[in-house]
């Protein structure tokens, strides 16, 4: 399944205007970004190698993509000391509450350097 999204992502651009892939709906509603707003084209820049392009797209996503391989090695028995904070921040119910609404706000923040967190 997971190779089969790669390879959408590879051949399909989410930018182009006959993509395949659905425009975000909340934003198309409410004219304010989501959380996940910029995460297909995230994905896309990924696939093709660009690392700064998927950033500008939705930091959090890219963050969190290079962030989950180490929970999960974490939650199968891996341990290392230097991961450890981590873990111990992302693990808590809280931080997640705290953090996912202060981003959903801060992206749709007219001034700089929120402008950074919005998508393009």
């Amino acid at each position: 399944m997971a190779a089969l999204g790669v390879s959408l992502l590879y051949r399909f651009d989410p930018n182009a205007g006959n993509s395949p892939f659905p425009p975000c709906v909340f934003r198309a509603v409410t004219g304010c970004y989501c959380p996940g707003c910029g995460m297909t084209r995230a994905l896309y820049a990924l696939v093709h190698f660009d690392l700064p392009g998927a950033f500008a797209m939705n930091p959090a996503a890219v963050l969190g993509l290079f962030t989950l391989p180490g929970l999960i090695a974490w939650k199968a028995g891996w341990r290392a000391r230097w991961f450890a904070p981590v873990v111990a921040v992302m693990s808590e119910p809280k931080f997640w509450l705290w953090a996912l609404p202060m981003y959903w706000i801060a992206r749709n923040l007219p001034w700089y350097p929120f402008t950074l967190l919005a998508p393009g």
